[in-house]
């Protein structure tokens, strides 16, 4: 249901930290711990549609040709500074490919408005997505700076919730049925 050219290849990590992340050519992680924070299947829909969106608006690859020419422009830096130069180079070229997998506020609201559009194409109950992001506001409250850092790239978590609430009674269409949860989620989370 969404834009992505290419196949995805789902990973589970065994890790408490409520998370998932998408790379370029469909490589796709979801953290164990995301996956028992949801408490309905259409949650950790919301979680992986967002992802799915990254991939399908080239969000990585953006990032990663970003990075290529930044470290390209670190070159001259060798024949200028010497060693100090050499290792700033260096230093460049360790520290640019962290920043690949932190996107834009545009790129994450961009991929919060399609994932939502994904979620709902694919059936789900778009609401959940607002509930997952007050699950997260209210994590926040509870333990502010734990998440803090996570998602610093992201849009503050109560202008995302009122993004959601508008693309909700704006964009998508008012159906009879969503699904919310099934016994596989279920069966998932035992």
């Amino acid at each position: 249901s969404s834009d992505a050219k290419v196949p995805f290849v789902i990973k589970v990590i065994d890790s408490d930290e409520v998370n998932a992340f998408a790379l370029p050519g469909g490589f796709f992680y979801v953290n164990s711990g995301l996956i028992l924070a949801a408490d309905e299947e259409a949650e950790l829909a919301g979680v992986m549609a967002h992802e799915i969106a990254h991939v399908a608006a080239r969000h990585g690859t953006e990032q990663y040709s970003k990075a290529q020419l930044l470290n390209l422009a670190t070159v001259p830096l060798i024949f200028v500074g010497g060693g100090i130069g050499y290792g700033l180079s260096q230093a460049a070229g360790f520290l640019i490919p962290l920043q690949f997998l932190q996107f834009s506020r545009g790129a994450e609201r961009e991929a919060d408005h399609l994932g939502m559009e994904y979620a709902y194409k694919a059936g789900y109950d778009p609401t959940a997505v607002i509930t997952f992001f007050e699950k997260l506001q209210a994590q926040e409250k509870r333990k502010p700076g734990k998440l803090s850092k996570l998602f610093s790239t992201h849009p503050p978590t109560a202008e995302r919730i009122e993004k959601a609430q508008q693309e909700l009674a704006t964009v998508l269409p008012d159906r009879p049925q969503h699904v919310v949860s099934t016994s596989e989620f279920e069966a998932v989370k035992a």
